[in-house]
């Protein structure tokens, strides 16, 4: 054999071994097959076996075949609903050391804590933040003090501009805006210029501002029309004083308004004066859907009334579409926080954050904040999650 022969034969050797190699690597890293997959941003309702590599979707396809999965790891989620990873924008999970781990037994894969602290005491929610497997970020309460049994900013002295504005600066990547907890027991008939101070602060940084209200002092008209686009409202479905029905019981043009102009209204479910039935009712029989739903998680909501955010969500659903539900927790909070802009997707290359959930149907006992119970037929339970490719193990 000449030393051309020979070259050529050694080529082809390496090739045909290059070949050999590449065929015997697995061509995913995980493969979710036979669930039902609904996801809001890609207007996907169907069976679908979605494929996983390098911690990214990298295909949702009706029939992936084993060949193609030979080596991957294999979750069979038939009989079960696979959505975008769950993400809940008001949340006080820093407040909890393993907090972001229980949320992400849920599937919740990305989260806000909304306000647990002030200036003062901020470095407590960031050290949280920063050590939770899923993205998180934090609003500062305006509240120097943070929450207060006695009322975060009645002491108009806590509603200080100066302290929140440099903790802002001092921690832009991980601050993402201002809570301001506007009802009269947090701060009395200060509602106005709390909310005034906390557009001071975040004006300089173009961050948004959510607003806790109900039960203000404060005409809630007078409230929304110092909201700008952005801005959130939770706790939503608040009753009056001050919620967002008129006396006859329709939504008011100050509500209207601003939506219209780009203010988010959110849920905030918690555990006290925040959510009842009879305005959950006419608001959604008006059509004034929640644009996102979350939990206002605590500790203590997780054993009553709150429990998680796929029970959250269950409550809504006799009253909305299931994808439109599902989009109120991933869709649609995903637009609010530049954080999460790449997540509540699956659409192919995007991070693979999932939620598999399991729909059940019977007879659901569902309680406001006022003892007022309702039964529902269906109900959203946690099953699995997938927090960048990996899968996460489930909760006890």
């Amino acid at each position: 054999m000449n030393r051309r022969r020979f070259l050529s034969a050694v080529a082809a050797g390496t090739a045909g071994l290059s070949r050999a190699m590449t065929a015997a690597q697995p061509q995913y890293d995980l493969l979710i097959m036979g669930g039902r997959v609904i996801d809001p941003s890609l207007r996907l309702d169907g069976v679908r076996d979605v494929a996983i590599r390098a911690g990214r979707i990298a295909a949702v396809e009706p029939a992936i075949g084993r060949d193609a999965a030979s080596g991957a790891e294999i979750i069979d989620a038939r009989g079960r609903l696979v959505v975008p990873g769950l993400i809940d924008i008001h949340t006080h999970v820093a407040r909890v050391k393993d907090g972001p781990a229980l949320c992400l037994a849920d599937g919740v894969t990305g989260f806000i804590d909304a306000g647990s602290q002030g200036a003062d005491r901020i470095e407590e929610p960031l050290a949280v933040a920063r050590a939770a497997p899923q993205p998180c970020r934090v609003m500062v309460n305006i509240g120097r003090a943070g929450i207060l049994p006695d009322g975060d900013t009645k002491d108009l002295a806590r509603a200080d501009v100066g302290a929140a504005r440099a903790v802002i600066t001092k921690h832009r990547d991980m601050l993402v805006g201002v809570k301001a907890r506007l009802s009269r027991e947090v701060c009395g008939a200060n509602d106005i210029e709390v909310l005034r101070r906390a557009r001071e602060i975040v004006a300089p940084f173009n961050l948004a501002v959510m607003i806790h209200m109900g039960q203000t002092s404060s005409p809630l008209s007078q409230i929304m029309d110092m909201l700008r686009p952005g801005d959130i409202v939770t706790h939503m479905f608040a009753p009056p004083p001050n919620g967002i029905l008129d006396e006859q019981g329709r939504i008011l043009p100050a509500v209207l308004a601003a939506r219209r102009r780009g203010v988010w209204f959110d849920v905030g479910n918690g555990r006290v004066r925040h959510i009842r039935w009879d305005v959950v009712d006419r608001a959604l029989a008006e059509g004034f859907w929640p644009d996102t739903i979350s939990t206002d998680w605590t500790q203590e909501g997780r054993t009553s009334q709150v429990f998680d955010l796929p029970q959250c969500m269950s409550k809504f659903l006799e009253h909305m579409p299931l994808e439109q539900v599902i989009a109120r927790a991933t869709l649609n909070p995903s637009r609010v926080f530049d954080v999460f802009r790449d997540r509540g997707t699956l659409n192919v290359g995007a991070p693979a954050d999932l939620a598999i959930l399991e729909l059940r149907q019977g007879t659901f006992e569902y309680v406001d904040n006022y003892e007022g119970k309702r039964t529902g037929r269906h109900r959203l339970f946690p099953s699995g999650t997938i927090l960048g490719g990996r899968v996460v193990p489930s909760r006890v």
